[in-house]
């Protein structure tokens, strides 16, 4: 293949700019670049196109959100089930924005996607969704086994009639809080968002660069007191996008720019493990993958959700309206649901599922540990004092401080407008040149950055095999 000069030119500024800027920022600007240079064919995507679009399942998720060995069992099933040929395209994204905007601008024909949940909360206003069929013939409709706890939660999306429920399904969820070093931060200490601020952490917090997770917790921390007083609740404070709100939060942000070391979607994680950073505001998968590296190499790491609250996140799989295959999409939802399926999808991605049958807690049971947690909001009846890890599983009393993200609407812009003041985005002209032409490019950073952490995660995992059959 002979790459076009202009797409090498601008790969190769990008990787000037990015040795000779804080590579921390300027990383973003190599990402963008890379999604420039997959949409114009200079990097290949997750898996060849197929000719035949009838008998092809276009799917969009983020990077490193599956076990992709399921992609192919996937198309062996569907076979053995309906007796037709599929082909999957697999393509990444590593931002809502980034995928919404190929949806509701390009008309993109993608069969499956799974986006976050004030993202389905907005596909649902904007009739951009198809329902999920449930007709299965003979296979078993395994979407019934999906916790009661998420039904209620996509529930509160419902439209004017149309029940969100037949037009998403959950995949994953987790909250958002504080990933931390013990050699450093104290549990009690840890135990506030108030920490952020402690003049010790020069440049020793990362936060998470997702403007809408980070907002709602430090609504919570600026007004908690509101909370305890009963003048406000954690759900109304998620999602309060007023003038004053809005201000409030930016001020909160800026006035702890000096102990911020970077804006991070990915590379938290590792960071955290070199002792670069001490507080990684994090994913609570995220949090589970860096404390299994951490205890691979000799180092603790810690997680916690602050009391002043945080929020309870969840991506699901939903059906775009200009979706061909339906019926594979519909399929490929129900496939994802099965117990062995989604116990897989956990152990390779640090996530947990939002499938609550008793094979997932049978598995999911740790003898070993000392601390139990009141599950009952999610498994049910039974589940009042389980043995698990309370990062992936919860206790009742942190769902209890957690609230769900709605859609900001028309309050979007200011969000992101005061998200990009805090940060201090200041980008060249002609990057967000690049920027406009790669919106819709897809996540090919992913596939060209993740090859070392995927060894890593390998690695691990058969080094934990080795203890276990030891132990």
């Amino acid at each position: 293949m002979k790459y076009s000069k202009q797409v090498l030119d601008i790969l190769l500024a990008c990787t000037k700019f990015a040795i000779i800027n804080n590579k921390v920022k300027m990383k973003r600007i190599l990402h963008t670049c890379l999604l420039l240079a997959m949409m114009l064919g200079v990097l290949p995507t997750s898996r060849a196109v197929a000719a035949d679009r009838e008998h092809t399942l276009k799917v969009y998720n983020w990077a490193d959100y599956i076990d992709e060995s399921l992609l192919e069992e996937f198309e062996k099933w569907y076979k053995e089930q309906t007796g037709e040929e599929v082909e999957i395209i697999y393509q990444l994204f590593d931002i809502n924005e980034v995928m919404l905007a190929k949806l509701e601008k390009g008309h993109e024909d993608f069969d499956v996607v799974c986006p976050s949940e004030y993202i389905i909360d907005r596909m649902l206003t904007n009739d951009m969704l198809l329902p999920i069929s449930r007709d299965f013939g003979n296979t078993p409709d395994y979407i019934n086994l999906v916790s009661p706890f998420f039904v209620e939660q996509l529930a509160k999306f419902d439209q004017p009639g149309k029940r969100a429920n037949e037009y998403a399904v959950g995949y994953m969820w987790g909250t958002t809080g504080i990933l931390y070093n013990p050699e450093f931060i104290t549990d009690e200490e840890a135990d506030s968002w108030g920490i952020l601020w402690d003049e010790r952490l020069a440049s020793k917090v990362l936060m998470k660069d997702a403007y809408r997770d980070i907002y709602g917790c430090m609504l919570m921390y600026a007004r908690y007191q509101e909370v305890l007083d009963g003048k406000t609740t954690r759900q109304d404070l998620m999602n309060d996008t007023s003038d004053e709100a809005i201000a409030a939060v930016e001020e909160l942000l800026k006035s702890a720019k000096h102990n911020i070391a970077g804006w991070e979607v990915d590379f938290g994680k590792e960071m955290m493990t070199k002792k670069k950073a001490y507080i990684n505001v994090s994913w609570s998968g995220d949090a589970v993958w860096a404390i299994e590296e951490a205890d691979a190499i000799g180092m603790e790491l810690r997680y916690h959700v602050p009391r002043e609250g945080s929020n309870v996140w969840f991506d699901g799989w939903v059906i775009p309206k200009y979706a061909v295959n339906t019926k594979a999409a519909a399929y490929f939802i129900n496939f994802m649901c099965m117990p062995e399926n989604a116990l897989r999808n956990m152990d390779e991605i640090g996530y947990v599922s939002v499938v609550a049958s008793p094979e997932i807690l049978e598995a999911k049971v740790d003898s070993t540990l000392e601390e139990y947690s009141d599950l009952t909001y999610f498994f049910g009846e039974g589940a009042d004092s389980v043995p698990v890890d309370n990062i992936q599983y919860p206790d009742r009393a942190v769902i209890e401080r957690a609230a769900l993200m709605r859609d900001c609407g028309n309050r979007t812009k200011s969000m992101i407008e005061m998200w990009s003041r805090v940060k201090g985005d200041s980008l060249a002209p002609w990057v967000y040149i690049v920027i406009g032409v790669t919106f819709g490019g897809g996540g090919a950073w992913y596939v060209y950055n993740k090859v070392e952490e995927a060894k890593r995660r390998a690695k691990y995992k058969k080094n934990k095999k080795k203890v276990q059959r030891k132990k």
